[in-house]
């Protein structure tokens, strides 16, 4: 019997409302409410003064690269970033090679995760065949696979009727729909976000209207046909405004908002750096403000990393050669707390809600919760210790990293998997 006993910790649940000093007990890899004197006396020990103990983290979107370009990332790497982050349960993208609109990927990427992941691994599929935007994907046979959601990541669905049927075929199998928002039409050879700094430097624009104009066609399409669509990545304050109002007034939406982009604006680009490359664009400090705002009043419902990696040699050229991407599972927790709660703009225990459960209730996972019954996957950090991010450091196979040479407050001490150690604050112990 694999026991577990977590004593003097800040024990935050934000999906149970709970922000006390306590411990936390596991049997058998399941949150107890308590331990009989007999598996007291059996139990492994952990003495978490002065740390904060909650659930594992979630994060419903990133990017393992697996399979098909593994020289980025792979399961193992990615997993062990995710690890190293906090993170317990992550949803990865379907946007591999080959890309995820069969069953038969779907299997393969399983039996990896089987092998080779240290923490929960959830696929999605892709909604077009190629992701393509022209033919459904078998939806069906994606479910019965074993993912929990319906995207194409990484490109975007064109076609309002193409949209509006794979929104609708999703809706029959209880799936949410996941959507990166761009109009391509508006986006073709664009770099970064259009404005001041686009000019300064001489590259060519990428419109916040490009996100508003999909954002839009998606809070119709939902509102038409009753099914959920959620908002990746959002970066526009437009965006946010149109999420915002259609929440109000009842429509089955939601948003998620990336680290990178409440903490970094386009000026950041200021020398071509190609590790603040990615899509979409870091926006303005007004679109920023506008993203934490989203954040404080519930418009957007979670905090994702979209970990996405490139091999250095892939990001060390032109600028307008460089692929899209930055990676941010082994910061994200100290970043988002350096943004959101020792700004004041958060409380501990809303930053943690955004990472946490309210991720894991829109793709329906059994995860971010403290919960008697519950897996028992735990996160143990320092919300205070401060650190300089080494991005030669990390566990992933990338290094593409915006936050490297950054301070940021918030360690990681500790992640449980199943009531079993996987990461010890330094090394990966699975």
């Amino acid at each position: 019997m694999n026991i577990l006993w977590i004593q003097n910790g800040r024990v935050i649940d934000p999906a149970n409302q709970r922000d006390a000093a306590g411990d936390v007990f596991a049997v058998d890899g399941t949150i107890v409410a308590s331990l009989s004197e007999a598996q007291q006396a059996a139990a492994t020990v952990i003495d978490a003064q002065g740390l904060v103990v909650a659930p594992g983290l979630v994060d419903i979107h990133v990017h393992f690269r697996d399979p098909g370009q593994t020289h980025k990332e792979d399961i193992r790497s990615g997993t062990e970033a995710a690890a190293a982050g906090g993170f317990t349960s992550v949803v990865c993208m379907p946007n591999t090679s080959p890309v995820c609109d069969n069953a038969g990927t779907i299997q393969r990427i399983m039996d990896k995760v089987a092998r080779e992941a240290v923490v929960r691994v959830y696929p999605t599929g892709c909604l077009t065949v190629g992701m393509q935007g022209e033919q459904l994907a078998p939806t069906g046979q994606l479910k019965k696979a074993g993912v929990v959601a319906m995207t194409d990541d990484g490109r975007c669905v064109q076609s309002n009727e193409i949209m509006r049927r794979a929104v609708e075929y999703a809706k029959m199998f209880d799936l949410p729909i996941m959507d990166h928002c761009q109009d391509a039409s508006l986006t073709e050879g664009a770099m970064m976000n259009e404005g001041e700094w686009s000019l300064r430097l001489g590259l060519q624009g990428w419109p916040k209207a490009a996100e508003d104009i999909i954002v839009a066609r998606n809070v119709i399409l939902a509102e038409l046909t009753g099914t959920h669509i959620h908002m990746q990545h959002i970066s526009s304050a437009s965006s946010v405004d149109i999420l915002r109002r259609a929440i109000d007034r009842g429509v089955s939406v939601s948003g998620e908002v990336s680290p990178h982009h409440i903490e970094f604006t386009d000026a950041d680009l200021h020398d071509y750096d190609t590790v603040f490359k990615m899509n979409p664009p870091l926006r303005t400090d007004a679109d920023r403000e506008a993203l934490i705002e989203g954040l404080i009043d519930g418009t957007l419902c979670c905090i994702a990393t979209d970990h996405a990696p490139h091999s250095p040699t892939e990001k060390d050229q032109e600028f307008d050669y460089a692929p899209f991407g930055v990676i941010g599972l082994e910061n994200s927790l100290a970043s988002c707390l350096t943004t959101l709660y020792h700004s004041k703009r958060l409380g501990l225990s809303e930053v943690i809600a955004l990472m946490t459960h309210k991720g894991a209730e829109l793709c329906k996972l059994n995860a971010g919760t403290l919960s008697v019954g519950a897996p028992a996957d735990i996160c143990l950090f320092d919300p205070d210790e401060s650190w300089t991010v080494d991005a030669n450091k990390f566990f992933s196979k990338s290094r593409n990293c915006p936050w490297h040479d950054k301070s940021l407050k918030g360690v990681v001490k500790a992640t449980y998997v199943g009531g079993q150690q996987v990461f010890d604050g330094t090394s990966i112990t699975i």
